[in-house]
């Protein structure tokens, strides 16, 4: 079951710009910063709210390090931008598979490691009203309980 928005994932040119039009304009703090290799992106999480079941919402943003990444040719046909909503579950593996089973196209056919070590896949855009989808479940460690409000790490995903 699908409890709350986990993200909206904004694409970026300059994720350091960008991070500080968020602090500047909203007041909003980086929580967590990391490139992920197999996606091909540096990112940095900006901590929303609390949400009651336990977890967080965040503006993840995403800036390409290569230009063949998912992000990199999006941001080169469209610009910068929302590039996607996350939803958290409690269960990414049996929600992703109750959700193929309507119909509806699941990029990943084994969910992945995602932001802050969650597990996650995608929805096809197509079948969600030009919206890509991706629903998260959080890592444990991640919980509010687990984790200070702000505290950055810079860890390499492949």
């Amino acid at each position: 079951m699908l409890t709350r928005i986990d993200h909206i994932g904004i694409a970026c040119f300059d994720l350091d710009k960008t991070v500080e039009f968020y602090r500047a304009t909203y007041g909003f703090e980086v929580f967590h910063t990391e490139t992920n290799d197999e996606q091909g992106v540096r990112e940095a999480m900006l901590k929303i709210n609390e949400t009651s079941d336990g977890g967080a919402s965040y503006l993840q943003l995403l800036e390409p390090i290569r230009e063949d990444s998912a992000v990199g040719k999006w941001l080169a046909k469209n610009g910068e931008g929302v590039h996607h909503i996350a939803f958290g579950t409690a269960d990414v593996d049996t929600d992703s598979e109750a959700i193929r089973g309507k119909g509806i196209r699941v990029l990943y056919e084994e969910p992945r490691r995602g932001s802050m070590d969650s597990r996650i896949t995608f929805l096809h855009p197509k079948d969600c009203h030009g919206v890509l989808t991706e629903l998260v479940t959080a890592a444990a460690d991640h919980s509010p309980d687990h984790h200070s409000g702000h505290t950055s790490e810079d860890r390499t995903k492949s």
